[in-house]
């Protein structure tokens, strides 16, 4: 029997401290992705740091988020990276749908054994364009995308290589920004398709001491930001194309 919008479940695994970005997060993700916000229950692992690799299991999907402050390469001061990495290369394993942004894509490279750098400098901030692979072309996501379209991506960590188990979608001159688990349901994006102009330039002037050198540079990076609509109907297309499809 096929499944019906009104009945999906999904769970957002969320990296997030602070109550507002929370409660944002969770609506751009409803708003994006067509669902209403009850259907998307919610796991904060500041909350509930523990938690079995099993927890998405009677999930139609997992949406995975960013993080403001957390870091994937620092698991003892965060130790909930484990568990997290844990539940997705579960995921992976089960064939579980999965879309994961931002430090979601870094969990899951991690998970898949594969390698996560860093930078202190000349990081990507704000509205870039994002290049497509040959593999873009029938993959269920992005085969009606333009090539250079413009996504949110604001990061430290990245990766410049993948897991076996993954296949290059999208990237930048600088990293890698869409895996997909071959074979599996399971997108990972180094930008934020969850995440538009509007919102990028709140989390930026908020955020501001932890991503900029000051008011200039920021000043620069919104001034240069665009309207990022392709990106932003990726989570709707994986509803309607993998979950519903």
């Amino acid at each position: 029997m096929d499944k019906s919008r009104q009945s999906l479940k999904v769970l957002l695994l969320q990296i997030r401290e602070g109550g507002k970005v929370r409660e944002e997060e969770h609506a751009s993700f409803a708003a994006y992705s067509g669902l209403a916000p009850q259907q998307i229950e919610v796991l904060n692992v500041f909350d509930t740091p523990e938690f079995p690799e099993t927890v998405a299991d009677d999930y139609d999907a997992l949406f995975v988020g960013g993080a403001s402050e957390a870091n994937v390469l620092k698991p003892d001061a965060f130790p909930f990276v484990d568990n997290c990495k844990a539940l997705l290369s579960h995921c992976a394993e089960t064939g579980k749908p999965v879309f994961a942004s931002c430090f979601g894509f870094q969990l899951v490279v991690l998970a898949l054994g594969g390698e996560i750098l860093h930078k202190d400098d000349d990081f990507e901030m704000g509205t870039l364009p994002i290049l497509l692979t040959d593999r873009s072309l029938d993959d269920p996501l992005f085969r009606d995308v333009p090539n250079g379209f413009p996504a949110v991506s604001v990061h430290r960590q990245y990766a410049a290589d993948l897991p076996d188990s993954c296949e290059v979608i999208a990237y930048t001159s600088q990293c890698i920004h869409v895996l997909r688990v071959k074979g599996k349901p399971f997108w990972a994006f180094q930008f934020h398709p969850e995440v538009d102009k509007r919102t990028l330039v709140e989390r930026l002037t908020h955020y501001k001491a932890h991503y900029t050198d000051g008011d200039g540079h920021l000043d620069r990076v919104l001034n240069s930001a665009v309207e990022t609509p392709d990106s932003n109907q990726l989570v709707k297309k994986f509803v309607e194309r993998v979950l519903l499809g």
